[in-house]
């Protein structure tokens, strides 16, 4: 029987404890097993967006940090499902392009960002779990990828025009089964499950197990992560009435657009019926009316142009009644 153990869910922990110098080590541990490097975080980055309200409705980025490369890295933890959540990834990418350049600077002075997020809820259609997103300029006619000069390179510091441009590494938690492979996925195990098993050896993991275990809070955080978790609570269930409502007033409009549809149709089925039975009656009367006139004698176009039956039916009903 393999031995679990309840840890801090990683979204608080981001808004915590990972702020916090000596717990780096937890975040350059999965940041490793991600970008497949050694990370080493120089220290967190101020921003706008970077603050510790737990209400402020502009609170995007979870962690907003830089490493030894003086790339600036977001990463942010998203719950509730964003039909938009692509361009808010752009958004906080230009943001932090943006945010950290001095006026007057060349852009060759722009930093290399990197955007991580990990959401909680299906995002686009795929059959993976994690998506990397990069950019690169490939020839029209050709379809050669545009390479870097020397000088270039020396400038941009960066060999090729990907790893200069904003990196993109959207993780999608809901999507992953569970079944560890590499490292990478014991900490998506661990973000979608909140559990450490005893076998998992990632890069910062045995971090992970002494600093984020609920038994090794001290009291005070305990009661704060419990109001946490509270709070997710009523919130999902906000959520979850919002939708039931909304459904059930989609319902009831096409139930109602139906009856009406329903009525339409009960009315016009009754004027096509009585459409039909004057047609029929108006018929019958001409039938009558062109047998009294071939009995007085008159031809086929006379009777015609009384009755306006055709001329060929009226030689019918003479051969019929003479």
């Amino acid at each position: 029987m393999r031995n679990i153990k309840k840890h801090i869910r990683f979204d608080w922990a981001a808004k915590r404890l990972l702020r916090d110098k000596k717990n780096f080590d937890i975040l350059e541990g999965f940041l490793s097993e991600l970008l497949k490097e050694d990370i080493k975080i120089q220290g967190l980055l101020e921003s706008e967006s970077n603050q510790e309200d737990d209400h402020d409705k502009f609170n995007r980025v979870d962690l907003y940090a830089e490493n030894a490369k003086g790339e600036h890295i977001i990463i942010e933890i998203q719950n509730t499902r964003e039909l938009d959540y692509l361009m808010r990834m752009l958004f906080g990418t230009a943001k932090a392009v943006t945010e950290h350049m001095t006026l007057g600077d060349p852009y060759s002075a722009i930093k290399k960002v990197i955007a991580v997020s990990i959401i909680y809820f299906g995002l686009g259609k795929g059959d993976d779990y994690i998506y990397v997103g990069q950019t690169s300029f490939k020839g029209l006619h050709t379809d050669q990828e545009l390479e870097l000069t020397k000088a270039q390179q020396e400038v941009l510091r960066s060999t090729t025009i990907r790893k200069a441009f904003p990196e993109y590494y959207l993780i999608q938690t809901t999507r992953f089964k569970d079944v560890i492979k590499e490292p990478l996925d014991e900490w998506i195990y661990f973000f979608k499950n909140n559990e450490v098993l005893d076998t998992f050896k990632a890069k910062g993991m045995s971090a992970v197990k002494e600093k984020l275990a609920i038994d090794h809070l001290p009291e005070v955080e305990k009661r704060k992560y419990r109001k946490f978790l509270d709070n997710l609570s009523w919130e999902a269930s906000v959520a979850q009435t919002a939708k039931k409502e909304q459904e059930d007033a989609i319902n009831e409009a096409i139930e109602k657009a139906e009856k009406r549809a329903e009525k339409r149709g009960e009315k016009r089925g009754e004027k096509r019926g009585e459409k039909r039975g004057e047609k029929r009656g108006e018929r019958q009367n001409a039938l009558k009316v062109a047998v009294e006139l071939i009995k007085m004698g008159l031809n086929n176009a006379q009777i015609t142009q009384a009755t306006g039956l055709p001329e060929k039916e009226i030689e019918a009903l003479r051969i019929r009644h003479l």
